[in-house]
């Protein structure tokens, strides 16, 4: 079996949470998702599971982060290009999702952040290893 990641969050709202990601690019599988949890497919092997506060609970003994008022991680995803960051970011902002600060770019990388309705942080970046710095 190849190498996996999930990803879980916890999120207040399971199908709001899920119609975002949706907005973003990511697939569902239903096959590992119910009314309490959604596995959203990001490619072969990157995974978010949305689960309710109640599912989430179930799996930790410390309380669940407010990621509305702290950061809790910042999750990355790569692109093939600049405009697909771009209609990334766009689609997400369009489906309620915030942007809490200017695109950077950094010259060989250029990246945006949006925060879903849960404050969960992700960084959609493309990089562009030609113009990586050699010195």
């Amino acid at each position: 079996m190849a190498k996996q990641i999930f990803i879980n969050l916890a999120v207040k709202d399971v199908e709001k949470s899920q119609a975002f990601y949706t907005a973003l690019g990511f697939s569902n599988n239903p096959q590992f998702s119910d009314d309490t949890g959604k596995c959203m497919v990001w490619s072969d092997n990157i995974f978010v599971m949305l689960l309710s506060y109640e599912k989430f609970s179930s799996f930790v003994t410390k309380p669940i982060a407010d990621t509305k008022s702290s950061v809790a991680g910042i999750f990355s995803m790569s692109t093939e290009s600049l405009e697909e960051v771009n209609t990334i970011m766009e689609s997400g902002i369009k489906a309620g999702g915030t942007e809490p600060n200017e695109m950077r770019d950094y010259g060989f990388m250029v990246q945006r952040t949006i925060e879903d309705f849960d404050g969960h942080t992700w960084e959609v970046f493309y990089m562009d290893m030609s113009k990586f710095p050699t010195e």
